[in-house]
């Protein structure tokens, strides 16, 4: 008598353990942690909006921003140049944390050899635009 098949073995249970799904969720979850890291260590841009107030702006030819922090470091530095003045107002785009820092402006004035220096205290918040009004000092001819 011919001898009947042997079964097939079974194929192993398909477990969690065997399942590819664990080893993708890992993987997704540490890039979701990096990416919560990396974002939450970013620091936010903001607009500093220098809205420039009284007479003398129409003859400042060039400005010099600087940005501090308590330690004097310079956390930002732009410089920008007018043919016949500024604007009215003027927009720097700087990142800052929350926190005090200080805002020194040097200022040129057509006419005036040394530049005219404007300091004033930022303080940092939620918001995302600092807005400060500005004025030239007067000046003795």
């Amino acid at each position: 008598m011919p001898e009947a098949p042997a079964p097939a073995p079974e194929k192993p249970r398909a477990g969690w353990r065997t399942h590819p799904l664990p080893k993708r969720l890992a993987l997704i979850a540490i890039v979701a942690v990096g990416l919560w890291l990396w974002r939450a260590t970013d620091v936010p841009e903001r607009q500093l909006i220098l809205q420039l107030d009284g007479e003398g702006w129409s003859r400042a030819r060039a400005m010099d921003l600087q940005v501090v922090d308590p330690e004097e470091h310079i956390l930002k530095r732009e410089e920008r140049f007018f043919a016949s003045g500024p604007p009215p107002e003027v927009t720097f785009k700087v990142g800052l944390p929350q926190g005090s820092f200080r805002m020194r402006l040097f200022v040129k004035v057509e006419g005036q050899e040394p530049r005219v220096r404007l300091e004033e205290p930022l303080t940092v918040g939620e918001g995302e635009a600092i807005v400060r009004q500005l004025r030239l000092p007067a000046t003795s001819r």
